[in-house]
């Protein structure tokens, strides 16, 4: 790898990727960014999809430094994806630690970007971390398989600094909306009392909120299927191409069967949100076994395609035998699924998912039920609130221990979104 072709801010030339995303129409900046260190030594991990954006929020921090005036050479962006194993990580480390010696330079931001299929990446950091090559930088690693990043990081024990864990997700809609809509009112749901009360400040944008949640039904969150859509009112075969072969890519980089991946995509798309166990998808696939399909759930999970939801009892148990519910994260994800399997899958199971995938991102968040049932539980200042959602005709009770429980309604799904703040530490974004 020649690093200089990756840093080009050392010759005072420009970054093109940034140029390109700086040019486009529709941009926006994650508040991810406000929270990673920029000082002191730090060892961070930034996780997502892939497709979301990661690499563009590292090169708009490169950016943000460079604009501070820092010297260009302390700052090193590497692509990992080039990489293949840890001593080759590790030989490009110690290229750049040679250029931060001989500059001087005693604060670095060193970038790792889509670390996660280097094998045994951590070796190459750790050694370094304890011979304290690295003693006052910033180190940021991105990757897009939660679970193989996040077991690795267990391995720095005292070695983190003031480091943090960040998720990248795709768009929530709250930030979808306020692209167009500047002075939309948005609260914590920990304000939450009713939904009359929350919506209420944003009634005057009630019809472009809702045609907007019908455009976010098409684009979802993801960057390129949004630009797509806006620039040209509609999202091009090759778009959702580039997504499938991201999936594609990293469930064979995982280690799992391409054609039983795609049985097990199938069966959660015919599901419609119904609860399902392990043991259902292994007879009604060509995975005998339960454990086996548990892997394969795992995996779309770690990769931050689906989010499972469990059972949870009324004294806060959680309940990880009984049957589950497993929700894509995002309504882009099941367009270009729905078209990878040939199985339709309809809006008010969409939207279930959004409603469910974004207070994920903030609360814990499960299900229940017994003779009643609540599509989503989460737990909101140590209480459990329950969300139903009504997108069609349906007749729900609430159950008589949850004291809170909201019907969502088509006609209140789209406000709701927009008026919460789903920001908290997670994903967020905002035009330049």
């Amino acid at each position: 790898m020649n690093i200089l072709d990756y840093n080009p801010w050392w010759q005072k030339e420009p970054d093109l990727f940034y140029q390109e995303w700086f040019n486009k129409k529709i941009k926006w900046i994650p508040k991810i960014l406000n929270e990673i260190p920029i000082s002191g030594f730090s060892l961070n991990f930034i996780t997502g999809p892939r497709q979301v954006g990661k690499t563009t929020a590292l090169k708009i921090f490169i950016n943000r430094l460079l604009k501070k005036n820092v010297n260009p050479f302390s700052i090193f962006y590497c692509p990992c994806d080039e990489l293949l194993t840890f001593s080759e990580l590790g030989e490009v480390l110690d290229q750049y630690l040679s250029i931060k010696n001989a500059y001087n330079i005693k604060l670095s931001y060193i970038i790792l970007d889509e670390i996660s299929f280097v094998k045994e990446w951590w070796r190459a950091i750790k050694i370094r971390i304890d011979s304290g090559k690295f003693k006052n930088d910033v180190i940021i690693i991105s990757g897009s398989s939660s679970v193989e990043l996040l077991k690795e990081k267990e391995r720095f024990p005292g070695r983190r600094g003031t480091g943090k864990d960040l998720i990248l997700y795709p768009l929530n809609f709250g930030d979808f909306v306020e692209l167009f809509i500047h002075n939309l009112k948005r609260e914590s749901l920990e304000s939450f009392t009713s939904i009359d009360d929350f919506i209420a400040p944003n009634l005057a944008f009630k019809e472009k909120i809702t045609e907007l949640f019908n455009n976010y039904l098409i684009t979802g969150g993801f960057p390129l299927s949004i630009q797509d859509f806006f620039e040209r009112r509609k999202i091009r075969p090759e778009i959702k191409r580039t997504y499938l072969d991201w999936i594609r890519g990293d469930i064979i980089k995982s280690g799992k069967n391409e054609i039983s991946m795609k049985e097990v995509i199938s069966y959660l798309l015919q599901s419609r949100c119904t609860l399902i166990s392990w043991l259902s998808i292994s007879k009604s696939t060509s995975i005998n076994s339960p454990h086996t399909v548990q892997s394969y759930i795992d995996t779309l999970e770690s990769l931050f395609i689906i989010k499972i939801l469990y059972h949870l009892s009324p004294d806060g148990k959680v309940n990880y035998r009984k049957n589950k519910k497993i929700h894509f994260i995002d309504p882009f994800l099941y367009s270009v699924l729905s078209d990878f399997t040939n199985i339709k899958v309809y809006d008010e199971i969409i939207v279930e998912s959004i409603v469910a995938s974004h207070l994920s991102r903030i609360y814990p968040t499960f299900y229940w039920r017994n003779s009643s049932e609540v599509d989503i539980i989460s737990i909101i200042n140590n209480e459990q609130i329950g969300f139903e959602i009504k997108w069609g005709p349906k007749k729900w009770k609430k159950p008589l221990h949850i004291k809170k429980a909201e019907l969502l309604k088509q006609d209140t799904i789209p406000l709701f979104l927009a008026s919460c703040n789903w920001s908290q530490n997670k994903f967020s974004g905002n035009l330049l």
